[in-house]
């Protein structure tokens, strides 16, 4: 069953049931009241009737006649007697027709053909009720009143009831129908919008990543669902473009060394080189080079897996950082560069040593690529409330704007380092990125194109 066909016969059912638990309640209650009400009534007239009948009795005592009281028979449709302390009729309404006959014959004659026709089919019992005629506060006689118990229901009490029950059926049907067309309105609302977001989401499956969904609905949460398979869209295509990318990059990283590996050897086999030191040590180059590539690949795919180990061990940073430095500054005065720091002392940390090395190699090697002659490379180590805050800063070309974005990306490099030769296997950033947020920590670049770059770490301290 679709979902817009569910919605709308749930809202259906709900109304139907609404209704008839509404309907039902409120119908009897009013029938309820209205009976008491009925009743109430019926028996002030029956305390009025006892007390004309006691003025009346006071006055003719025993020579009270059927005359005397039928009136009141007639007119309420009842049967009356008269009795004395000793349980003798005095009188009745017709002591020549039996009190029942009587009964049913003036309340048919009192109220028309509905009264009759109800009366035809009413299970009512027949009851009486015993008044005391009083003098001087004794009782003198007994007055019974001889009624049916439904004899209340009067013509016009029929009809009011049978116009409420019929209000209440009119009042139903329209609901439903109003319900019917709410109900069809509320679930086209909220099923569009999502068969909708289902289309794309199979144009998704199907491989059309550039699908987005533009749902037309107010509510909250479908909006963040379409704005989520959207998002999700965007992220897929973005990741099958990469994945594209990563392969052509790898196919190129591989095949130039591959290539140049493949040259030599056969110029070896040919007799045109000799296999030299100098030969083979160019062979050792490149073989380094593929090393390098299949060692970075490994350790970014296991990045990416969540497969990177973490050994954290408690350690003085600013000693680490001084001997990384130490390692760096021969390779930076032999290019012609210059390696300053300005490192705080005695600051402690808990992290992976080993790491820490990889993140440094990473930026001081990719910072010294990009130096100009005479150029300089500042390193800062300092503690900054609860975090060790790491600055690498160079003069070098810098990074454009546009690619500032993209570098910790794998793989990419930018226009100005895209020889191998000076742009390395663009995994470094990458690598680096995701082992300072491996340590709980960020990184942060900026640059300006022609004058420089500045990389900022922020790692949480122990201490």
């Amino acid at each position: 069953m679709s979902l817009n066909k569910k919605l709308t016969l749930s809202f259906i059912f709900a109304i139907l049931v609404a209704i008839l638990i509404i309907s039902f309640i409120s119908n009897k209650m009013i029938n309820d009241r209205f009976d008491t009400y009925l009743i109430d009534e019926r028996n002030k007239k029956f305390e009025t009737i006892r007390e004309d009948i006691n003025e009346l009795f006071l006055q003719k005592g025993s020579s009270i006649t059927s005359d005397d009281i039928s009136n009141y028979a007639k007119m309420e449709g009842i049967y009356i007697e008269i009795k004395d302390l000793n349980d003798t009729m005095i009188c009745n309404a017709n002591n020549n027709m039996p009190h029942h006959r009587k009964m049913m014959n003036n309340m048919m004659k009192g109220h028309g053909k509905m009264m009759n026709s109800y009366l035809k089919n009413t299970s009512g019992a027949y009851r009486k009720k015993a008044f005391p005629l009083i003098q001087d506060e004794k009782q003198i006689a007994t007055l019974i009143i001889g009624y049916f118990d439904n004899a209340h229901l009067t013509e016009s009490a029929l009809i009011f009831k049978n116009t409420l029950a019929k209000s209440f059926i009119l009042s139903g049907m329209i609901t439903t129908v109003l319900g019917l067309l709410i109900s069809i309105f509320l679930s086209k609302g909220l099923t569009n919008p999502l068969i909708s977001i289902t289309e794309t989401a199979n144009l998704m499956r199907n491989g059309n990543l550039n699908a987005r969904t533009n749902a037309p609905t107010s509510t909250k949460e479908i909006m963040e669902l379409s704005d989520s398979i959207n998002y999700l869209a965007e992220t897929l295509e973005k990741q099958e473009l990469l994945r594209k990318r990563y392969a052509s990059d790898i196919s190129h990283e591989l095949r130039t060394p591959l290539t140049t590996l493949k040259s030599h050897v056969e110029a070896i086999m040919d007799g045109v080189w000799e296999p030299s030191y100098e030969h083979l040590n160019i062979l050792m180059e490149e073989i380094d080079n593929m090393t390098k590539l299949v060692d970075d690949l490994r350790n970014t795919f296991q990045i990416f897996e969540g497969k990177l180990s973490i050994n954290k061990t408690l350690f003085d940073i600013s000693e680490e950082m001084k001997n990384i430095i130490f390692l760096f500054t021969p390779i930076f005065e032999k290019e012609g560069f210059s390696l300053e720091y300005s490192i705080e002392d005695n600051i402690q940390i808990s992290m992976d040593k080993d790491r820490l090395k990889q993140i440094m190699y990473n930026l001081l090697s990719n910072s010294m690529k990009y130096l100009y002659e005479d150029g300089k490379v500042k390193v800062k180590l300092c503690k900054e409330d609860k975090h060790i805050k790491i600055i690498v800063e160079d003069n070098g070309s810098g990074i454009k704007e546009e690619d500032i974005p993209h570098i910790f990306e794998r793989f990419y490099r930018t226009d100005v380092s895209r020889d191998r030769k000076t742009g390395g296997t663009g995994l470094g950033l990458s690598i680096t990125k995701t082992l300072v947020e491996a340590h709980g920590g960020s990184i942060h670049v900026e640059s300006k194109f022609g004058i420089g770059t500045i990389f900022t770490i922020l790692i949480p301290s122990s201490m």
